[in-house]
């Protein structure tokens, strides 16, 4: 070998050596455990980032409870203890009342709602304020349309059944409708439901979409499912980036990342809508589906209006998160009644701009 080649050879292996101690490792953890179907928008983002920002970073992903209790996972990513963590935004309302709109809302928003929201109508600025204030960077990468429903022994059809259930159901502005609805919310982790459910603790209960729910069991411990879920009309999940950790990446793998997450938010809605429409093949085989009435319906909406202004005012974080909502849908009102019957849902009578501008000026 001459010494024109050795040298060669020797810069390129120092080359190949350097560009391999830059490359990062991250690790990811989820709130999910491997059992609930939730999961595997993890996985598909993770999947999908590591083809595409390898060169630069590696995501190392483990599954809910494996590192950290799903409660402690926003503590461990703020932290710095694990670099990412996969969630449900609303399980930290509790720190935050805009956590719950930026995860959820009762008789509003519809998946594509929140696409739109998110992409075209200032969304994901509210999603990186809101995290941002604890130290992380969020990527809305899930989206599911409405949830199940309650999974009861009863039947639920008019709001009068409601009264004095005892009713399994997560979030503060769904706990108030449903108290003013005459029924009681119980709260628990989404795991517990099920014991709950057959030990009689709970007259009924409620965690996610069809296909979700199936995969917890609710189906062998309940005989009538109330539906339209109501109480959560979409969902959003994402994952919380540890600030340091994302300020060290380069422009390039920061773009990759989030194209790897709205990818995931579009194939997350067609695969959950799959999901649903299989599941509730089974469960109409297993239970007795029922269907609230329109005039029942109707009321709900009434009554979480009231609760969405009455949370907008007491909380100037959630105002605005709900005030960006609503001047949404009533920007896209005339288009989306325009081109009925072929469009995009519905267009929600929810509250209005002036009541929750109000709210947020004080």
């Amino acid at each position: 070998m001459t010494i024109r080649t050795l040298a060669a050879t020797t810069a390129l292996g120092l080359g190949l050596a350097g560009a391999a101690s830059a490359q990062e490792t991250w690790t990811m953890t989820s709130v999910w455990p491997s059992s609930l179907e939730l999961i595997e928008f993890d996985r598909h983002f993770v999947e999908l980032a590591n083809r595409l920002v390898g060169d630069e970073l590696t995501i190392e992903f483990y599954e809910g409870g494996n590192l950290v209790p799903p409660g402690e996972v926003f503590g461990a990513v703020q932290s710095g203890t694990v670099q990412a963590g996969a969630d449900w935004p609303g399980y930290w309302a509790g720190r935050d009342a805009a956590f719950t709109p930026l995860s959820t809302t009762p008789a509003l928003f519809n998946a594509v709602d929140y696409v739109n929201w998110i992409q075209e109508w200032g969304g994901r600025a509210h999603y990186e304020e809101s995290y941002g204030e604890y130290g992380m960077m969020y990527l809305p990468y899930g989206v599911t349309n409405n949830e199940s429903g309650f999974h009861t022994n009863e039947e639920l059809v008019t709001l009068e059944d409601l009264e004095g259930m005892r009713l399994r159901v997560s979030g503060n502005e769904q706990g108030r409708i449903l108290e003013r609805l005459g029924g009681s919310q119980v709260s628990m982790a989404g795991g517990e439901v099920y014991q709950a459910l057959e030990r009689g603790v709970i007259d009924g209960g409620e965690f996610s979409t069809p296909n979700v729910d199936w995969s917890a069991g609710f189906q062998q411990v309940t005989t009538n499912w109330s539906t339209p879920g109501w109480h959560q009309s979409a969902s959003v999940f994402g994952v919380m980036i540890n600030q340091a950790s994302w300020d060290a990446l380069s422009d390039d793998a920061k773009e990759k990342l989030r194209i790897a997450a709205d990818a995931t938010m579009l194939w997350s809605l067609a695969f959950t809508e799959k999901r649903a429409t299989e599941a509730y093949a089974k469960w109409d085989e297993q239970v007795q589906i029922d269907r609230y009435s329109d005039e029942a319906l109707t009321e709900i909406q009434q009554i979480a209006n009231e609760v969405i202004v009455e949370v907008s005012c007491e909380s100037p974080s959630a105002g605005e998160v709900y005030l960006s909502m609503v001047e949404y849908l009533d920007d896209y009102a005339k288009w989306r009644e325009a081109s009925a019957p072929y469009n995009l849902g519905r267009t929600p009578d929810g509250p209005s701009v002036e009541e929750l501008q109000n709210c947020v000026d004080g």
